[in-house]
């Protein structure tokens, strides 16, 4: 079998990805766009099940994937969901002296996200979350 295409371009898939948040945000850069990106994966994945989060990484696109399963401490207790200016401000602690997260961040990655995954797909597995993670991701 060869090997699937979304591996072979998972590199240019990724940029396009953070291309398109860094310009939805209004950012310089890709390299601050990825810390906003990882900060809003990791205060999602502090919310749900292990098994929840596997779901959901497997409809992201490989090099998201990637980036939200890295540095997964999976000991860590699942943490309530709370306000979105308390989401906010913990994906903003991400390497709080190089992150330039905008006040927008999650709904900015959530309508970036729906640009790049198939949004049915994504809207089906989410019906079997909670209705805060659902929030999350709604646009």
């Amino acid at each position: 079998m060869p090997v699937p295409a979304e591996y072979g371009q998972a590199t240019d898939e990724f940029y396009k990805f953070l291309v398109d948040a860094r310009d939805l945000a209004d950012l310089w850069s890709t390299h601050v766009t990825y810390t906003m990106t990882q900060g809003v994966f990791q205060v999602f994945r502090r919310r749900i099940s292990i098994k929840e989060a596997l779901a959901f990484a497997n409809i992201l696109p490989v090099g998201l994937r990637a980036l939200f399963v890295a540095d997964w401490d999976t000991e860590e207790p699942i943490k309530s969901f709370e306000d979105r200016e308390s989401l906010t401000e913990e994906v903003k602690s991400l390497r709080k002296e190089h992150n330039f997260s905008t006040d927008n961040a999650i709904d900015v990655i959530a309508k970036t996200l729906r640009k790049h995954v198939d949004e049915a797909a994504l809207d089906k597995l989410l019906q079997d979350f909670s209705v805060e993670a659902r929030e999350f991701w709604k646009v």
